[in-house]
């Protein structure tokens, strides 16, 4: 009588089988870590750029109350009405700088060029870098608000301690008596808020012992 073969399948380790499902698993995990990786990258990256990008925007648009950038100032004398302005200084969170204007409040007479100062100290220990972002209310005034010279064009960096006074140069252009919805104006608001850039590189120098250069 034949005897059948009944040999038991062979059995894999539990080691094995769980093995390529632990290759999915980090696999998984590999690929959404990079994903993740990326966008803060790009976060990362977009922030610097945001403050930039702004103010080019703003000033190529007129939105929401930018101010001007003129070449020149204004051919004709400045006219009898007057305006006051009031200056704003603020500073983002991150960012340790004192920033604060010299005056608070100044009257102008429309079409005059005028210069003010903001004062800036850098309260850290180490250099930092930041860029000023910027606009003037009510919203409307801001295509009349023609800036000549000003610190918000250009990322500043200031050294551990440093303390700077910033100028604006500006003048509130006299087609604004022109504009009916403006008549009424007795006030514009000029407002900054100067936003962390990055962080400044060190010298290459930087953290080496100070060594004799020739004779003394």
């Amino acid at each position: 009588m034949a005897q059948t073969d009944q040999t038991s399948p062979t059995r894999v380790p539990a080691e094995q089988a769980a093995a390529p499902a632990l290759r999915r698993g980090v696999g998984r995990d590999a690929v959404v870590g990079g994903i993740c990786g990326a966008v803060v990258v790009l976060m990362v990256g977009a922030s610097y750029a945001a403050v930039p990008f702004y103010n080019w925007f703003c000033r190529a648009t007129g939105f929401n109350g930018t101010t001007q950038v003129a070449t020149s100032a204004p051919t004709s004398a400045p006219l009898a009405r007057r305006i006051a302005v009031r200056f704003d200084a603020n500073v983002a969170g991150g960012l340790p700088w004192k920033f604060e204007p010299e005056k608070t409040e100044i009257e102008v007479a429309i079409g005059e060029v005028v210069t003010v100062y903001y004062t800036v100290t850098n309260q850290s220990a180490r250099t930092t870098m930041a860029q000023a972002a910027y606009n003037v209310t009510p919203l409307t005034s801001g295509v009349y608000f023609q800036k000549i010279n000003c610190f918000c064009f250009t990322e500043q960096t200031m050294a551990p301690g440093e303390t700077r006074e910033m100028p604006v140069v500006f003048y509130v252009d006299p087609a604004i008596t022109a504009d009916h919805e403006n008549d009424s104006l007795k006030t514009i608001t000029l407002s900054y808020t100067f936003y962390p850039v990055r962080e400044a590189p060190k010298p290459v120098a930087a953290g080496e012992p100070d060594k004799p250069r020739g004779n003394l």
